[in-house]
């Protein structure tokens, strides 16, 4: 298909346009110059008095694997007349709200104009799970971060002290796997929490090892680095959801200049909401915001996510730090599910529900609010929900309205704990984020983050044609007054063109296609790579019930794939 897009405003960051009146081509699925389109062979779409972005990037979302299988379990009611029939050829059925089923999860992105998402954390043994999830979820491009937090093979690696070694088994992993990125939660935690210990801060010892979580990120990040993988490290802080995490958080970014080799962030802390509380317990909880974007405007080799709350959704919490679900089950007292991945890393499930009225809650939805607003430089900065954990990722809309509106902000505050908002700093920001700005946010950096700049979030030439267009006339509409107008726009797009395809058309899926999912081949040298290769077949009879063979998942069973090469800087 070809296709020329007329007379929208075009917001490409990656390419210092904002809201220039611009043509674009697309042919072949990529983005050419219009002059190479013949409109009368073309679908011209007339994009006058609207919006026009590359496709949105989500840096950080439960999408796939066992996981959300069992949050889907786990949350009945989230399905229980939700159900929308299918309308075939064009859309399967769909169900579920906070914890939605494969064809929702890909339609709904799509139809906010989102195109590409990572799923943020798959256990290395259950990866083939998340990958055939993967595989049946319609439209949008896709990719997995593989664990290695606890993981004891990385584990006795790390503590033998030898870099080339690690360096190569985390290669080999990431090939196995056909995973994009190395993450880590909590780390060292699971193996504390298998020998019944409380979760470890930054400083604490991980039972067995003479390591610590500090030793865990900064050897992990310069074998990353030394990797030269695409995206750097994505860290879960320690100490997630207790009270004075802002200070470990603090002390993490500050990790980042530690092993940054390459001239670009080595550390992504993410669903920062999370880890930003001051005070010493939940009675004087408070917003950690202002210190963390601070401490975020000072290390330029960091990056940070929102993992933003949305109060009034049911939200349903997932996530591999097994011991603060235990945690918060204690609290709620309302369903769990746990359960430990051999010798991996574990996984805690618990459904709720975040209040406006709730002191604590509030303090959630403050943080990342002020992270954002306060932050110096945005390329730094991510919207996400964490989802399904602070709200579900259809909640994204409302979070732009907050960022580009203080009146936005200043009504749902009427609603919230008003001892909470005096005990943060939101209520007396002024900062409004233009349309510019949400370029920037969601499709620029995100893009960048994820190493794949030169072919995703932007719209120049030689570009993939995933492009947004949106019914928002920005010469028209004041964005800070009439908020609602982003909410409606950005909820359902005008069109979303996917590898230069209309898949959405007035908000409504009209084709399916299915996206890319891409993984990251790191070169390293043949005799290191024979060696690593002799150490994990040993380690694997000690560690694990599976078989080698069978634990090693081949391109064959991706639908359809990417792979990503990078050289490793190992050896001579």
């Amino acid at each position: 298909m070809e296709i020329l897009i007329k007379n929208g405003y075009v917001f490409d960051p990656l390419n210092d346009i904002s809201g220039d009146v611009m043509e674009i081509g697309v042919k072949d699925g990529r983005i050419v110059d219009p002059s190479e389109i013949d409109p009368s062979k073309a679908k011209v779409i007339d994009a006058k008095g609207k919006t026009v972005m590359a496709g949105a990037i989500d840096v950080h979302s439960h999408i796939a694997g066992p996981k959300v299988a069992t949050g889907r379990l786990i949350k009945p009611e989230d399905h229980y007349l939700t159900n929308i029939p299918n309308r075939l050829p064009y859309r399967r059925a769909q169900t579920g709200v906070a914890v939605p089923n494969v064809f929702k999860i890909g339609y709904a992105y799509a139809e906010m104009g989102y195109t590409t998402v990572a799923e943020a954390a798959t256990p290395p043994l259950k990866t083939r799970h998340t990958h055939e999830e993967l595989n049946a979820i319609p439209i949008i491009d896709k990719m997995a971060f593989v664990l290695v937090d606890s993981n004891w093979i990385a584990l006795d690696l790390i503590q033998e002290g030898d870099l080339e070694k690690l360096c190569a088994y985390y290669a080999w992993l990431l090939k196995a796997t056909k995973c994009y990125a190395l993450k880590l939660v909590d780390p060292g935690s699971d193996v504390a929490w298998v020998y019944g210990k409380p979760s470890l801060d930054l400083d604490n010892y991980v039972p067995g090892y003479n390591l610590t979580p500090r030793d865990i990120i900064e050897t992990t990040g310069k074998a990353s680095e030394t990797l030269n993988l695409p995206h750097q490290i994505h860290v879960h802080c320690n100490r997630l959801g207790y009270p004075g995490n802002c200070v470990t958080t603090v002390k993490t970014l500050d990790l980042s200049n530690k092993f940054a080799l390459r001239d670009r962030p080595s550390l992504h802390i993410t669903h920062v909401q999370f880890t930003g509380y001051l005070g010493d317990s939940w009675a004087d909880l408070r917003s950690g915001g202002e210190e963390i974007a601070k401490s975020l405007n000072k290390n330029r080799y960091a990056t940070i996510d929102l993992g933003q709350v949305i109060p009034g959704f049911a939200a349903v919490t997932m996530t591999a730090d097994a011991p603060f679900e235990y945690v918060l089950y204690h609290i709620t007292r309302g369903k769990w599910s746990f359960a430990d991945v051999e010798a991996e890393t574990a996984a805690g499930i618990v459904p709720y529900r975040y209040r406006k009225k709730n002191y604590v809650n509030t303090i959630q939805w403050v943080i990342g609010l002020e992270i954002t607003l306060l932050a110096e430089d945005l390329w730094r900065v991510y919207i996400t929900t964490d989802h399904p954990n602070a709200g579900p990722f259809t909640g994204y809309p409302k979070i732009f309205s907050w960022l580009v509106s203080a009146k936005a902000r200043e009504e749902i505050m009427k609603e919230m704990s008003s001892k909470a908002l005096k005990r943060s700093a939101l209520p007396a920001i002024d900062k409004e984020l233009t349309l510019y700005d949400l370029a920037i946010l969601t499709r620029a950096s995100p893009a960048k983050l994820l190493g794949l700049e030169k072919e995703k979030g932007h719209l120049g030439i030689g570009a993939q044609a995933d492009i947004a267009i949106y019914d928002i006339d920005p010469t028209k509409v004041d964005l800070s007054r009439d908020y609602e107008v982003v909410v409606r726009a950005f909820r359902k797009a005008a069109y979303t063109i996917k590898d230069g395809e209309i898949v959405v058309k007035d908000g409504e899926v009209v084709k399916t296609v299915y996206g890319t999912t891409y993984y990251v081949n790191p070169q390293i040298p043949e005799d290191l790579e024979r060696e690593i290769e002799s150490v994990v077949k040993e380690k694997f009879v000690s560690y694990y019930s599976v078989a080698l063979d069978n634990f090693i998942i081949r391109r064959e069973e991706l639908k359809k794939s990417k792979e990503i090469t990078v050289k490793a800087k190992l050896g001579g």
